[in-house]
């Protein structure tokens, strides 16, 4: 579903922030990317978003490789992603709903299946009472789970979750986390990456991938 082939990124200030990257990652698995701040995880999840572009190597998603001159196929593979980035890029003056139904506007859905699938996705994050506040009026907790929605909302193939914890509590932590995990089945895939690793050492069924400077110096079991 995603390979990384001996894959390199540079950016244009030069800074190199992946090492030779070699990594698969199967259809339905639950994948931790763990790493210190600056490690070279949300660089992993641009690339897999198309949002940048390998500086040697390739980056396959969904069996389609990711390249300079990809636009149609990039935009064809993000349509199958739910990311959810660190900055939740919520429309301010807007409600929850309209927040969700804006994040599938690209789909070819009709415009009732987005409102459907909104009134679901934000009953599943457990917002549904607060559907139609304006998003400025919610937590921070809340508007996170707004972005969560979002994501799901659009019922993709694959969840990008980056840093879902950074700035919880350890228990709003672990339930965003149990929250981001139930949305895994046989068709989903869920790969979150993190610092946090005393939340997730105890996870029994999931595969981690341990990157530090830019290089992945441990796959598929759990190391410290």
């Amino acid at each position: 579903m995603i390979e990384f082939k001996e894959v390199s990124l540079i950016y244009p200030d030069k800074t190199q922030a992946l090492y030779d990257v070699n990594l698969c990652i199967g259809q339905g698995e639950l994948v931790y990317i763990t790493g210190p701040s600056g490690a070279g995880k949300t660089s992993m999840l641009k690339l897999i978003m198309g949002m940048e572009i390998p500086t040697v190597g390739s980056v396959s998603v969904f069996d389609k490789k990711v390249r300079h001159s990809g636009t149609r196929t990039i935009r064809r593979i993000r349509r199958k992603i739910g990311p959810v980035f660190q900055e939740f890029k919520l429309i301010k003056g807007r409600t929850s709903l309209e927040n969700v139904i804006m994040g599938m506007r690209f789909l070819k859905i009709t415009p009732k299946q987005m409102k459907l699938q909104a009134h679901e996705a934000l009953e599943k994050v457990g917002l549904a009472h607060k559907k139609y506040s304006k998003v400025e009026n919610l937590s921070w907790g809340e508007a996170q789970r707004v972005a969560i929605a979002r994501a799901v909302a659009r019922k993709p193939s694959l969840i990008l979750a980056d840093e879902p914890t950074g700035n919880l509590d350890y228990d709003n932590a672990v339930n965003i986390l149990e929250l981001l995990k139930s949305f895994r089945n046989d068709n989903t895939t869920v790969i979150i990456t993190t610092h946090a690793t005393h939340l997730i050492k105890d996870e029994k069924d999931a595969t981690f991938i341990r990157i530090n400077n830019g290089r992945v110096t441990a796959e598929r079991g759990w190391t410290e």
